[in-house]
């Protein structure tokens, strides 16, 4: 007996962020597949798919917001399901990959946590992952599996340059470790010098660092401050107001995930830049929004990609071959 199988995507949210998985899969003209999920009384997470799910091609989309934990255990969860109800192929969708800063030893006894994070989802029953601005590169080798890193970079700098490409630009690294990242913003500005943050950061103290000089000319320009997250915003506000004080005509903060933890709205709203421009990898509260605040959507670029991998195109080619 023979019989040609059609292939059939399916995607699947959990409860983390569901505006961002409706976006996504309203791009995709699929919708999002029913899903029965709650908590018990002792905090248990329970999760069922009211459809079939057998031979499937599924992609199952989590950001990993604050309850960071829980949300990564409904995911896995939610993989083990369809693994266990026979889907061909499971997609782990990460637009924020939880654990992604611990990704080495910094000293003796300490966990590399971002490849637990990995063989986790791994076990769980997950073929493939797409991330979205890792916090390191490397990461993607802790996976034991195809890796799709999608960079939010088109989306920003695309914005940047429309609302600022006729001023004089520079682009700055908040510390010397992102300088690759702020080539790649320059080489999509036309060129604009780079420069970047000299600070030193206390290994016994997470979150704080300290903004020493400014390397590089940044006197009468429009300086993108360009990072791959803000989380208490101490970093970023700091070097927007050393570049003030080094002679910036003007502050722009750029920056693809949001966690905005603690003071970081605070500091954002009384720090020197004009404007702090961020997508929608993580939900931003109502209340934690401010007037300094620009969000882009990522969902055009996360379903590009869901619809390359299931056609089996290429991803690459979203980012000019540079992926």
């Amino acid at each position: 007996m023979k019989r040609t199988t059609e292939k059939n995507l399916m995607v699947f949210s959990g409860r983390a962020h569901p505006g961002l998985a409706e976006e996504v899969a309203e791009e995709l003209g699929s919708g999002l597949v029913p899903t029965q999920a709650y908590d018990f009384a002792n905090g248990e997470i329970y999760v069922r798919f009211e459809e079939s799910v057998r031979g499937s091609d599924a992609f199952v989309i989590q950001s990993h917001t604050s309850p960071i934990n829980e949300w990564i255990m409904e995911q896995l969860i939610m993989v083990d399901a369809l693994k266990r109800a026979s889907a061909k192929r499971i997609t782990v969708v990460l637009p924020f990959y939880g654990y992604a800063r611990q990704d080495k030893k910094h000293r003796g006894r300490e966990p590399i946590s971002a490849r637990l994070m990995a063989d986790l989802f791994k076990t769980a029953g997950a073929n493939r992952l797409i991330c979205v601005d890792l916090h390191t590169s490397q990461i993607q080798g802790f996976f034991d599996g195809p890796v799709d890193h999608l960079m939010a970079l088109p989306i920003l700098s695309e914005y940047v340059a429309n609302k600022y490409g006729d001023q004089q630009l520079a682009v700055v690294s908040p510390d010397a470790g992102r300088i690759k990242v702020a080539e790649q913003w320059s080489a999509r500005l036309g060129g604009a010098p780079l420069a970047f943050i000299h600070k030193t950061r206390d290994i016994d103290r997470p979150n704080e660092t300290v903004a020493n000089r400014v390397v590089g000319e940044v006197k009468g320009r429009v300086c993108i401050l360009v990072d791959d997250m803000i989380d208490t915003a101490g970093t970023i506000t700091k070097a927007a107001d050393a570049l003030v004080n080094e002679g910036a005509a003007d502050v722009v903060i750029a920056a693809t995930h949001a966690i905005l933890s603690g003071p970081a709205v605070d500091r954002l709203k009384n720090c020197q830049a004009s404007e702090v421009i961020v997508t929608n990898t993580l939900p931003i509260a109502e209340e934690r929004r401010f007037d300094k605040l620009t969000e882009l959507s990522i969902a055009p670029l996360i379903s590009r990609a869901i619809r390359e991998v299931f056609e089996d195109g290429s991803v690459t080619s979203l980012f000019d071959g540079r992926a």
